[in-house]
């Protein structure tokens, strides 16, 4: 998995993304284990069987301490909701970050996600899978802001 954050670290410093895990190396492995250990990782595996992406989920009600404040919006639905972090794939196949978007969204029909503002490719990602720019929230890694993202069938 840290060989796929490698990759993910190095596809979004060529894409005009070099802030947002590159100066610190994110994800740290420590916190890698730590997900799987609490069952919040999940991979994405091809018909070959090969482990070709990865993501953090969680589901709840208020689970997400940095989405408690945001500024410059509001977010849509107060209701339980699923949260999406690290994001990464390993560049064999297209179309491996909707795929996982789309599962976590199955399995609670309300997701909230953020971003730096440099990853173009995940904004438009997110735009193309509906889901909705709220405003600004801040994390405890770096002192980058992120945009804040949410879908929910309780909008549309």
């Amino acid at each position: 998995m840290m060989a796929i954050y490698a990759h993910a670290r190095a596809f979004m410093a060529a894409h005009g993304n070099p802030n947002q895990w590159g100066p610190t190396n994110w994800p740290p492995e420590a916190l890698i284990r730590r997900d799987i250990e609490q069952g919040h990782s999940y991979v994405c595996v091809n018909d070959g069987g090969q482990v070709i992406g990865t993501f953090f989920f969680i589901c709840g009600p208020n689970i997400e301490p940095t989405y408690r404040q945001i500024e410059d919006g509001a977010w849509l639905d107060e209701g339980p909701y699923g949260v999406v972090h690290r994001i990464a794939a390993d560049g064999s196949e297209n179309g491996i970050g909707a795929f996982c978007l789309n599962w976590a969204y199955e399995q609670c029909h309300h997701l909230r996600i953020d971003t730096h503002g440099d990853n173009r490719v995940m904004r438009n990602l997110l735009a193309k899978l509906g889901f909705v720019h709220c405003g600004t929230i801040y994390v405890e890694e770096d002192d980058y802001p992120r945009l804040a993202y949410e879908k929910s069938e309780r909008t549309k």
